[in-house]
């Protein structure tokens, strides 16, 4: 056999491979996504950003949590043993999943926020009606935002409209708006979950 027939045989064996519905494994009772947890240096004035300006709903706070002479800590949550959690609070935003602030204090507690270009970097984007008002309305309030909104109008993301800004303890977060949906929902077997329509 060829070198040429070995490459087709080969090709026909990954065709009829692809070809067997491929078993997807998923952790037993899966519903979705239930919160982000996110680090502030004040969990107090972040509670008071997202419920004043943002206009989330604060639903309970608690702590502190320690372990003075055990490794507690690092067992449960991989932060240094002498970590401490002084308290956790958690707002719930419209119709999104819920946002836990915590406030930590630790011998190795690195103070710098990650940019989104950084490993761990992260944003928390909010479905807004109505994307110019909404950014409007955050620059009124002082709230230092990035270049846009910015309408995406190519490929799969065209239909939304996106807006960066920035927390008063410098957590980047983003407005998004697609009222007349996305352009991949044409073809797609799979929707991202929305706001407008959670239950789909």
């Amino acid at each position: 056999m060829t070198k040429l027939r070995y490459l087709f045989a080969f090709a026909a064996l990954a065709i009829g491979a692809s070809a067997t519905p491929a078993s997807a494994d998923s952790i037993p009772g899966l519903r979705g996504h239930d919160h982000t947890g996110i680090t502030v240096p004040d969990v107090k004035a972040a509670t008071a950003f997202f419920t004043d300006v943002i206009g989330c709903k604060h639903a309970m706070s608690f702590g502190p949590f320690m372990d003075d002479k055990g490794t507690f800590m690092k067992d449960a949550v991989n932060v240094n043993p002498r970590a401490v959690i002084e308290e956790i609070s958690m707002v719930r935003c419209g119709y999104g999943s819920n946002i836990e602030l915590f406030q930590y204090k630790s011998p190795d507690q690195d103070k710098t926020e990650p940019k989104n270009s950084d490993y761990g970097g992260h944003h928390i984007a909010l479905y807004v009606d109505d994307i110019d008002k909404a950014a409007e309305y955050l620059r009124g309030k002082g709230v230092k935002t990035m270049q846009g909104p910015i309408p995406v109008k190519e490929g799969p993301a065209a239909g939304q409209s996106i807006l960066y800004f920035l927390t008063p303890w410098g957590l980047q977060m983003e407005l998004i708006s697609y009222p007349k949906g996305m352009a991949y929902e044409k073809d797609a077997k799979t929707l991202l979950w929305s706001t407008t329509e959670p239950t789909k």
